[in-house]
């Protein structure tokens, strides 16, 4: 079997493409290899498939992620293989960027809903929740189904009939010339079936307002700006269709003691100038309540940075942590006794050549 191409080099698009770009490739394409245009010719039908595989994925916002950081590799399973399907089922799977590219008229066509709106919020947890994971709930706000008709809308002991215009399939179709198009049917608008005696807690939605919990899982080394997917959390769909996802966008608090950069931690720690001199030895507790043993050698500067690799906060996907970065102050005594400044007069003659004043530039 030979190994699949490239999908940005199969549209001819650059990495950095917009999703408009990557439509009008893909029109483009499906232009140039539609089977119909190109009777009889496999190698046209082969091209066609390979780049409705590659729309598919990169038209993807989740899908393309993936593939970016991990090639054809990180998209087994879930990824769809166009090589083995037949041209109709494609036509069936894209019917409604299908009838964009080749459809004319005039008004604003309708898409069946195959599931509910997303719904996104925002969660703040804090840095110690942060490198532990924890789960949290979340409060979402909006439709939620109807527990009256269990998001079906239709009354207790009825159920929605099969629209008799277009079969239960939502759409009807039209042929113009040598292509077959689709559009919403009229009857249904595009349901699939018809509520006769509507519900009357939801009055036949299907769902009702309503603040709900849900408990989400922040895996350990989330940071802020990330993004968690809920499926299936967010706004019901029409008719017990599916439900749309929840995206939950993280915010991590900001730490007394420590910064966080990606996975690696920052904080300051003070000795005094004798720790300084001779060295010494101290633990560092961490926001999750571990200890680092951090060792300072003697003649440490002040602003010297001390890294404890392997210490930082777990990097999400991947394994291992980051690193832990100490940095030194130094703490000069602003008073000093008789006898403290008789011992470092003592102390300076000690270390003679005294040190210069202009440094050693």
């Amino acid at each position: 079997m030979s190994a699949k191409r490239d999908y940005y080099e199969v549209l001819g698009v650059t990495q950095d493409a917009t999703e408009d770009d990557i439509k009008k490739a893909y029109r483009k394409a499906a232009l140039k290899f539609h089977p119909d245009r190109n009777q009889g010719d496999k190698s046209a039908e082969a091209s066609f498939k390979e780049a409705t595989e590659a729309y598919s994925v990169l038209c993807d916002r989740d899908k393309r992620a993936t593939y970016d950081r991990f090639g054809h590799a990180g998209l087994q399973g879930g990824a769809a293989d166009f090589s083995g399907v037949g041209v109709g089922d494609i036509f069936s799977q894209f019917q409604d960027i299908f009838a964009d590219f080749f459809g004319g008229g005039g008004g604003a066509r309708q898409r069946r809903p195959a599931r509910g709106a997303d719904v996104r919020v925002d969660a703040r947890i804090t840095l110690q929740d942060a490198m532990r994971g924890l789960k949290h709930e979340v409060t979402v706000e909006g439709l939620a189904p109807c527990d009256t008709c269990r998001g079906s809308g239709a009354a207790a002991g009825t159920n929605p009939e099969t629209c008799r215009h277009c079969g239960g399939s939502g759409q009807v179709a039209t042929q113009r010339g040598f292509i077959m198009f689709s559009s919403t049917c009229p009857s249904c608008r595009g349901q699939g079936s018809i509520i006769v005696n509507p519900c009357q807690t939801c009055s036949g939605r299907g769902a009702v307002e309503r603040q709900r919990k849900v408990v989400v899982t922040f895996p350990p080394g989330i940071d802020s700006g990330q993004r968690l997917r809920v499926p299936g959390q967010g706004m019901p769909g029409a008719n017990g269709t599916p439900s749309g996802d929840l995206y939950v966008d993280v915010d991590v608090e900001p730490h007394a003691d420590f910064e966080r950069d990606g996975a690696d931690l920052v904080t300051r720690e003070s000795i005094s100038f004798v720790e300084a001199a001779m060295g010494t030895e101290f633990d560092v507790v961490l926001p999750d309540g571990s200890e680092v043993p951090v060792e300072v050698p003697g003649g440490t500067q002040p602003g010297t940075v001390i890294t404890a690799h392997g210490h930082g906060v777990q990097r999400v996907g991947r394994r291992g942590r980051g690193d832990l970065h100490v940095v030194v102050n130094v703490h000069v005594p602003t008073k000093l006794s008789r006898k403290a400044r008789k011992l470092f007069e003592e102390i300076e003659e000690e270390l003679a050549p005294p040190v210069s004043r202009r440094g050693t530039g």
